[in-house]
């Protein structure tokens, strides 16, 4: 069987069709004009931009030091900082629009309030999806508050659910810092979930050892990037086939190699975040590589997705 570049790397995430299996991770990637701009990569090479965290209110984040470099990885505690759901909408939203194919918006919030206020808020806008936030380790309300609890995680999912408009898929992206992920994804399925991002930063902490103090103003932090990926992969592995929506994995991406065994665990899409910050325009190479694996293997994306586990 032979299959063209475009179908080889086509994937679905419910009825949201990808010209590739590559996002970008919210938080990693501004609103994505920011990479644009300085012609380090061309936001039409990803399947779709997940934008920064949006809140209602703006945001003026975690003081300083917000970031730590660690082995194979980084700690961040940013702390959601943005400029609010209306200064996006009217400023940033019509250039990522114009410039990418597929525009998916990640939410956060206080209060489930705030995250029912910022889904109308996106209703009538030219958006491809909108990814729930509910496992930001690194604010003191909201955030992984409700992504640790099944009943708080699928009362919220429900009732963004609601708010949001019917047309527009909803994502919910989960916290690996739990016992079991199983039920709290589940519960968001029942609840109206189309597909599930797993998972957000692991909490992390280093200590300045001649200050003698934590090195993150905020203690501790998320970890990411390469270290992660082990873990990440469990919880995929995990996850899959206890529900019946798609998933999307973030975590550790920086090669080929990742991006197959999260496919062949279950993920039909990946996020790339922390490998952005040391090469930029890493987007510019992977679907290439990906698809020439895939042509050598007779392959598509679609046909790995899961195939680990039919062995």
């Amino acid at each position: 069987m032979t299959t063209s570049n475009e179908s080889r790397l086509t994937t679905k995430i419910g009825t949201l069709t990808l010209d590739n299996p590559f996002l970008t991770a919210s938080g990693t990637y501004g609103s994505g004009a920011e990479y644009a701009d300085t012609g380090l990569a061309d936001l039409s090479d990803w399947g779709g931009i997940v934008a920064k965290s949006v809140t209602l209110e703006a945001r003026k984040g975690n003081p300083p030091p917000r970031v730590a470099e660690t082995p194979s990885g980084m700690l961040n505690a940013i702390g959601l900082q943005n400029e609010g759901a209306a200064h996006f909408i009217e400023h940033l939203l019509p250039p990522l629009r114009a410039r990418t194919k597929r525009v998916i918006i990640n939410i956060a919030g206080r209060f489930e309030e705030d995250y029912i206020e910022v889904a109308k808020m996106f209703g009538d806008q030219s958006i491809d999806a909108v990814e729930l936030n509910i496992s930001c380790p690194n604010v003191k309300e909201g955030g992984i508050a409700f992504g640790v609890d099944a009943l708080c995680a699928g009362r919220l999912t429900e009732a963004v659910r609601k708010a949001l408009s019917s047309h527009i898929p909803l994502w919910v992206k989960l916290s690996p810092n739990v016992t079991d992920m199983v039920p709290i994804a589940q519960a968001c399925e029942s609840a109206g979930a189309e597909a599930l991002t797993i998972a957000n930063t692991y909490i992390g902490m280093r200590i300045d050892i001649e200050n003698r103090r934590p090195l993150l103003a905020n203690t501790t932090g998320g970890l990411s990037g390469p270290a992660i990926f082990p873990m990440t992969l469990r919880w995929v592995w995990q996850v899959y086939g206890k529900v019946r929506i798609p998933i999307i994995a973030c975590g550790g991406v920086h090669s080929v190699g990742e991006v197959l065994q999260y496919l062949m665990a279950g993920a039909c899409a990946v996020q790339i975040g922390t490998w952005n910050f040391i090469e930029p325009s890493i987007i510019s190479r992977l679907p290439n590589e990906l698809d020439q694996w895939l042509s050598t293997h007779n392959e598509s994306v679609e046909s790995l997705i899961a195939a680990a586990r039919r062995g």
